[in-house]
């Protein structure tokens, strides 16, 4: 599906009625708009992240973590950044040679 379209002097494109239907745009539908591969990828942002849930499945046994596993994870990737950071930092500054 697709069609040609032209944009206007002041940067406008008008999206053609089959692919407004396909993808449910209605007037006032925001898009976020980049270059990918020397490519112009507008992106609807139409949904809600409620209409998100379940996309993905159910998660695989096992595969939670309780808060306290997450403040664990986080506090030994702080201490492991600052080691690096220290260690780098002696490196640079901290050592006579």
């Amino acid at each position: 599906m697709g069609a040609f379209t032209t944009m206007t002097s002041k940067g406008q494109l008008t999206i053609p009625k089959d692919v407004r239907d396909a993808l449910a745009l209605t007037p006032g539908t925001k898009f976020y708009v980049t270059v990918r591969n020397g490519e112009v990828v507008a992106l609807p942002k139409n949904r809600r992240i409620a209409d998100l849930a379940g996309i993905l499945g159910k998660p695989p046994k096992g595969a939670g973590a309780t808060l306290t596993d997450i403040d664990e994870a986080i506090g030994q990737a702080v201490a492991e950044d600052d080691e690096r950071i220290v260690r780098e930092w002696n490196e640079l500054y901290g050592k006579s040679k």
